[in-house]
């Protein structure tokens, strides 16, 4: 198995570039300032707002767009890469396989769950009165792509298959243009090495350049969000505070969810008692939470594993492919974040659309590399958002509180990575498979 997992032939894709630091506090402070000022101004100088706004809502609206037109190329660049991975993880070996089962087995029943569980806590627990009415007229008035009417179910299958793949793509049509990238990789695949490799580095490069330029726009972030965060409050009042925190808790209630799911996979199919498995990812918690890259929890990870008496074997390869292509609360909030538009926004979404996100959402996550969240969340959600017919504008304004959803990602995300691999160990023919190499 060793050998299929160096053989360049099906090599994973080589480390993207080392992008721009997010500056994470900065643009927490800068959406603060903003909306601090866009309330004082409407408290205390209402009149004065006029020229104000004539500067704010164009810079605001120029980051925006160059954030967008970054979604495309690093979607599918980064899904083309993800899929080669997978596939040729897949040719590893029994182990692999059923890893990866399991891998998308929790990514799309976080992303079901998402489905059912978001529009139930949105009825529940209700934005503040007035916050998401003053907001959706804000942003449906600063936003030009309003949502058409809904297409008919044939309409709606008919489109899964793009006439042409660059009119999709300059369209925002994300749910052909990903099924055609999806297609072409694993087609990809079946090519002779050379050719395997040139396209693979073809994608490596068009990722990689588009990874550092996002990292650029959102060097500036603070600036952006800003002037966008200025212009919302200026127009809604401290409607904008009270909706950006209920998006918050929302988003982090369904991260909790999987989170707390970890713990059953470990004792019903990981044969784990659940007082031993609590105790022994605690390490890897409190790095995860610390550092928020499951990366870099990875040593914690393999000491939780040993900890739990699970074989060295299943650990240090299910950990590493977990890390590299396992994102167990991705679909989930992604999904959560998609449909916290749509509410926001009002855009509704028929049954159909739920499927096309709910499908996104499931495989989007195999495209998706160890990033900052900020920049997650725009090549992750976007294209879920896209995929339902909900306009992306108001992701910008996530982007600065991204910071807290993305602690409870990292801390399911590094639960279910061991839960996981206790239930690969504890999987029959384990040592047959060892036995036979």
């Amino acid at each position: 198995m060793n050998e299929a997992i160096n053989d360049t032939s099906s090599r994973a894709p080589s480390p993207l570039p080392e992008i721009t630091k997010v500056p994470t506090l900065w643009t927490f402070i800068g959406l603060i300032g903003g909306l601090g000022l866009g309330l004082l101004m409407v408290m205390r100088a209402p009149g004065a707002l006029a020229p104000l706004l004539a500067v704010a809502e164009p810079v605001g609206d120029m980051w925006l767009r160059a954030l967008r037109a970054t979604i495309i190329p690093l979607v599918v660049s980064l899904l083309f890469m993800g899929v080669v991975q997978t596939v040729a993880a897949a040719r590893a070996g029994a182990m692999a396989r059923r890893a990866l089962g399991w891998f998308y087995l929790i990514l799309a029943g976080g992303s079901a769950m998402a489905g059912f569980l978001v529009p139930t806590l949105l009825a529940l627990i209700p934005s503040p009165p007035g916050a998401i009415e003053a907001l959706r007229a804000s942003i449906a008035a600063a936003d030009a792509k309003a949502a058409g009417p809904l297409p008919g179910v044939g309409d709606f299958v008919a489109s899964f298959v793009p006439a042409n793949v660059f009119a999709a793509a300059a369209n925002d049509q994300i749910l052909p243009l990903l099924l055609f990238t999806a297609i072409f990789a694993v087609a990809a695949a079946r090519l002779a090495n050379r050719q395997r490799e040139s396209l693979l580095t073809f994608f490596e490069a068009v990722g990689g350049a588009t990874l550092v330029v996002v990292g650029w726009i959102l060097w500036v972030a603070p600036a952006g969000v800003f002037a966008l965060s200025f212009a919302v409050a200026a127009h809604t009042g401290a409607a904008a505070i009270g909706a950006l925190a209920h998006y918050v808790l929302i988003v982090t209630l369904t991260g909790t969810v999987m989170f707390l799911s970890a713990y059953p996979i470990a004792v019903l199919f990981g044969r784990q008692p659940l007082g031993a498995f609590a105790r022994a990812v605690i390490p890897a918690q409190a790095l995860a939470l610390s550092t928020q890259s499951s990366l870099a929890s990875l040593p914690a990870m393999l000491g939780a594993c040993r900890q739990l008496g699970i074989r060295d074997r299943a650990a240090e390869f299910t950990l590493p492919l977990a890390v590299a292509l396992f994102r167990g609360t991705g679909p989930a909030m992604n999904f959560a974040v998609a449909l916290y538009l749509a509410h926001w926004l009002g855009v509704p979404v028929d049954g159909w659309h739920m499927v096309a996100g709910f499908a996104v959402a499931s495989v989007m996550s195999f495209g998706a590399v160890s990033l900052p969240g900020a920049i997650s969340l725009v090549t992750s959600c976007g294209p879920i958002a896209l995929a339902m017919g909900v306009p992306v504008g108001p992701l910008a304004l996530l982007v600065a509180v991204e910071v807290l959803p993305d602690l409870m990602r990292t801390l399911g995300n590094v639960t279910l990575d061991v839960a996981v691999t206790a239930v690969i160990d504890a999987m029959p023919g384990l040592d047959e498979e060892k036995a036979s190499e």
